[in-house]
């Protein structure tokens, strides 16, 4: 044995073992550990099972085939069985009688129709109507005084609102 095994638990022993049969002799050693957290889960979860079984059915303890009801729960939610190879050959018959769209010959790479692409500006902008800030603080202090100089008076070709202008794009709509 070596060194560092003397001291690992029977159960990481185990798994050491099952490695080494398999052929694996190269492994860092949190490998060792982690099969170890995966083999625990695994168990906590088929006996936990095995229990909901066994209270479902009312009986007082749980037996071999809650045991087993719950393993093969385990396997089937876990592991599925691709279909069988008829199913695939029909399934790919049925979806190689449609044609493929004809290619339309023309310089350049082909692009899908208009509609399709993700590239078309399909986004709105909000431009806002600055007034300048300069206007605006002259028009609080023209309303404040009485007497108004010249210069202080207002731009005519300031639009007196202050909502945003909206500028849009149009969004092609893809036909039915």
């Amino acid at each position: 044995m070596a060194e560092g095994e003397e001291d690992l638990p029977r159960d990481a022993k185990i798994v050491k073992s099952l490695l080494k049969s398999m052929g694996i002799e190269d492994y860092e050693p949190r490998v060792i550990h982690q099969f170890l957290e995966l083999w625990y889960r695994y168990a906590v979860d088929v006996l936990t099972d095995a229990q909901i079984y066994s209270e479902h059915a009312g009986k007082s303890a749980v037996d071999c085939d809650d045991v087993k009801l719950a393993i093969q729960s385990k396997v089937n939610f876990s592991f599925s069985q691709p279909p069988p190879r008829e199913v695939l050959l029909e399934l790919a018959r049925n979806r190689n009688k449609i044609p493929l769209p004809k290619t339309i010959a023309g310089p350049g790479i082909p692009l899908p129709p208009e509609q399709d692409i993700l590239i078309s500006p399909n986004y709105q902008l909000a431009i806002p109507n600055k007034r300048p800030a300069q206007a605006v603080e002259e028009t609080e202090e023209d309303e404040a005084s009485a007497d108004l100089n010249p210069s202080q008076e207002p731009k005519a070709d300031v639009p007196q609102h202050n909502t945003p202008q909206r500028v849009s794009f149009p969004l092609n709509k893809r036909p039915k």
